[in-house]
């Protein structure tokens, strides 16, 4: 397979995996362009943010989809303010936390059933009985294992042709 091909897999499966278009990752990638350090590092960085993956690192959902879906419908709260906004980057000590109606939806707790089993990521900190939770740090690439043998750099090769 040729340079060009290997490169759009990794692309593809990056999307796939948060669950992104096209646009949208391109956009988060020129973002990560302009920031400052190493840009792979940085759209790993960005992409960890987004408030849909957020709420599915604090196990508030099963999926990113699932995550996605409870941000767009109203049930998240980021620092006592509702945001139905999924690709809301999410700052360092930002408060993230279920709306107060939303406590007694089942997928919700049955998420959270999860926690007890793996735990949050480092830079992370979830409450499961308040519903609440926090972003520690800003999370590093290290950080991130579960993104297997992905290495962004042949992305930014790809869009840097």
């Amino acid at each position: 397979m040729s340079d060009y091909g290997i490169q759009l897999r990794e692309k593809q499966k990056l999307k796939r995996i948060y669950g992104m278009l096209e646009k949208q990752f391109h956009n988060t990638f020129e973002k990560a362009e302009k920031m400052k350090g190493i840009t792979g590092e940085n759209l790993v960085q960005l992409l960890e943010r987004r408030l849909d993956n957020v709420v599915y690192r604090l196990r508030f959902a099963t999926s990113r989809s699932q995550a996605r879906q409870l941000v767009t419908h109203g049930h998240i709260m980021v620092n006592g303010r509702k945001v139905n906004i999924p690709s809301y980057i999410v700052r360092e000590n930002d408060e993230i936390c279920v709306v107060d109606n939303s406590k007694k939806v089942l997928i919700i707790k049955e998420a959270l059933k999860e926690y007890t089993k793996a735990g949050v990521m480092p830079w992370l900190k979830v409450d499961p009985d308040t519903m609440k939770g926090s972003m520690l740090a800003i999370p590093k690439r290290s950080d991130v294992t579960d993104l297997g043998d992905i290495k962004e750099q042949l992305i930014i090769e790809l869009y840097s042709k």
